[in-house]
């Protein structure tokens, strides 16, 4: 017999007492490989699969990676290549934990184009989208690289300093298209969370990140790890497409 005091008490509070089963999480870094991900470029040594990493004290800029484990490291000199999911996704959410060196710079991006930025800027006073937790600026690669607006700052700096672990979550939803391919709606962070303090809410992206800005959107793309722009490490990433509804 159920106990009817708790039924009611679910239906006061507008809750189901039939079970749903959540989309499961994919576990990217499942097994201490990259099979979640496209073959690319990589030489020997470009990525390195770690039981503990920290950085070194001596110029606090360089992750150093001992034993044999889960964490994903960029090599010794931060530079490999990025990594793209072999499966390409709509909307998704996304959970990483990640540890950068003193000035380093990484990035997680949706589609491979929307960039939610990961960045050395612990003591940093003033934020912009080009803070750890921002949504980065739109640029132009000629005649040399540059920011032509100042993207979306988080709306506090919730970042740890170098060489401490760092956990982001954001809800992300793709922009939508009529059936002839009209957009009808942008891009979308439904929600990101940095280190427990909420950095964005529904705040919607008119166009893709950096210098990807101008180009023609899409209903799906891969889920992106930037990995040549400093060292980082990775201990946890996992993704499951979002619903909404749940």
């Amino acid at each position: 017999m159920k106990n009817l005091g708790l039924v009611w008490a679910l239906t006061l509070f507008g809750l189901s007492t039939t079970a749903t089963a959540e989309t499961p999480w994919l576990d990217l870094l499942k097994e201490s490989n990259l099979k979640a991900f496209k073959p690319n470029r990589a030489k020997e040594g470009d990525y390195l699969w770690a039981e503990a990493v920290q950085l070194d004290e001596k110029s606090m800029k360089t992750i150093l990676a001992t034993g044999r484990g889960a964490i994903l490291v960029n090599g010794t000199k931060g530079r490999s290549p990025d990594l793209y999911t072999v499966n390409e996704y709509g909307d998704l959410e996304v959970e990483v934990e990640f540890m950068i060196a003193k000035g380093s710079n990484s990035g997680i991006k949706f589609h491979g184009w929307y960039e939610v930025q990961i960045l050395d800027t612990f003591a940093s006073k003033k934020l912009s989208g080009d803070s750890m937790g921002g949504i980065y600026p739109r640029a132009e690669d000629k005649p040399s690289y540059h920011h032509i607006d100042d993207g979306i700052p988080p709306r506090v700096n919730a970042a740890k300093p170098a060489g401490e672990w760092n956990k982001l979550t954001v809800i992300f939803l793709a922009p939508r298209f009529e059936a002839q391919g009209k957009k009808i709606a942008n891009a979308k962070i439904v929600k990101a969370i940095l280190n427990e303090q909420l950095i964005h809410e529904n705040q919607e992206m008119k166009t893709p990140t950096g210098s990807n800005w101008n180009k023609a959107e899409r209903a799906k793309g891969p889920f992106m790890l930037q990995m040549d722009h400093g060292p980082v490490a990775f201990r946890q990433v996992r993704i499951r497409e979002y619903s909404a509804g749940k």
